[in-house]
C-alpha cells in the first residue's frame, strides 16, 4: 500500500499521533480505521507505561448543565503545569466534568468503564488514553462531585 502525506495527515488530526507514528500504523494496518485502532491500543500501552508516574498537576473544571439544576465538580491531573494549560487537556476535563453530569458515575473507577456520552463507541478510559499518548503524561481522574439540585 502506497502512504501518501494526505493519508498521515488525516490520520494526525484524527488522532493527534506523531507524523512517524501515524506513518508506521497505516503501514502496518493497511486501512485508515485499523490504523486509528492501532494507535488506540498503543495509546492504552503508552498510559499503562505512564501510569505509575506522579500527576500532582492539573486543573479543577466546572460543568453546570442546561437548567442549572445539575452541576458538577472535577479534579483532572497530570504531571506538568504546562500540560495543564494546554488547551486540550481543560477541553477533556470539560468533556469528562459533561460526561459526569449526564450519566451519573458513583465513582473513579465506575466512570472510567462507562461508554462517552458523546461517542459510546469507546469508554472514558479510552479518551484519557487518547490524551496520555498526545500529550506524552500520565492524566489521571483524581475526584469529582456531581451537584443535583434539591438532592
Amino acid at each position: 500500500m502506497q502512504i501518501s502525506s494526505q493519508d498521515v495527515k488525516k490520520l494526525r488530526e484524527a488522532t493527534g499521533a506523531g507524523v512517524i507514528d501515524a506513518k508506521k500504523a497505516l503501514e502496518e494496518a493497511g486501512s485508515f480505521e485499523e490504523a486509528i485502532k492501532l494507535l488506540l491500543k498503543k495509546g492504552h500501552a503508552s498510559a499503562a507505561k505512564k501510569s505509575g508516574r506522579s500527576a500532582q498537576e492539573g486543573v479543577i473544571t466546572s460543568y453546570i448543565h442546561a437548567g442549572s439544576k445539575v452541576g458538577v465538580l472535577v479534579e483532572l491531573n497530570c504531571e506538568t503545569d504546562f500540560v495543564a494549560r494546554n488547551e486540550e487537556f481543560k477541553k477533556l476535563a470539560s468533556e469528562i466534568a459533561m460526561h459526569i453530569a449526564a450519566l451519573d458515575p458513583q465513582d473513579v473507577t465506575e466512570l472510567l468503564s462507562q461508554p462517552y456520552v458523546r461517542d459510546p463507541g469507546k469508554q472514558v478510559a479510552d479518551l484519557v488514553a487518547e490524551q496520555v499518548g498526545k500529550l506524552g503524561e500520565n492524566i489521571q481522574i483524581r475526584r469529582f462531585t456531581r451537584f443535583v439540585l434539591g438532592s
